[in-house]
């Protein structure tokens, strides 16, 4: 038996293929979709890898096993293959998310100002991750107009943004470090 070879030679020439076969140039919406859902997956890799609360750590190990889900929903080619209905987006992943923002924010001063990235590392990395989050939602709803997109797949990267801010937060209070506020006029 072969082992797998990472390269293929295939995409040598400027396209790639879906699940199912079909190729697609390199800069189609759909791989933005779903290389914008992967970056995202590796931010979180990179926040989970810092000193957390164990807690944190086992969500987003949940969270990135769910985007590796949505990117290959994305990445599949609804018309030539049945994966999609192996991968199945449930509400109760999106509830998931929420519990764990209100379980985060009963600890949580209230926010009576914007807040600026910062304080520590892993806060900084929530806030790239939840700024990846929102523009792989947007190409996914971009996409979603011209492919069937589970609604609850927009649904939960939406609510994933808000639990990474929540998150960022979380991570500072935890650490002790204070939120830096946005002074307009500074």
């Amino acid at each position: 038996m072969d082992k797998f070879k990472v390269y293929t030679k295939t995409g040598d020439f400027g396209t790639t293929g879906l699940i199912g076969g079909t190729r697609v140039p390199k800069h189609h919406l759909r791989l933005e979709a779903y290389g914008t859902v992967d970056e995202l997956n590796s931010y979180i890799g990179l926040i989970r890898s810092h000193e957390i609360d164990s807690k944190l750590k086992e969500v987003l190990l949940i969270v990135q096993n769910k985007l590796f889900l949505i990117g290959s929903r994305l990445a599949t080619d609804e018309e030539k293959s049945d994966l999609k209905q192996k991968l199945p987006i449930e509400e109760a992943d999106i509830v998931l998310l929420e519990k764990e923002m209100d379980r985060m924010d009963e600890e949580l001063s209230e926010l009576t100002n914007f807040v600026l990235p910062g304080g520590s590392l892993a806060n900084g990395f929530c806030h790239v991750a939840r700024t990846v989050c929102r523009r792989a939602e947007r190409r996914a709803i971009q996409l979603s107009i011209d492919i069937d997109i589970n609604p609850l797949l927009l649904k939960y990267l939406n609510r994933l943004s808000d639990y990474l801010f929540v998150l960022s937060r979380k991570i500072l209070l935890d650490v002790g470090a204070d939120e830096i506020k946005w002074i307009p006029d500074l």
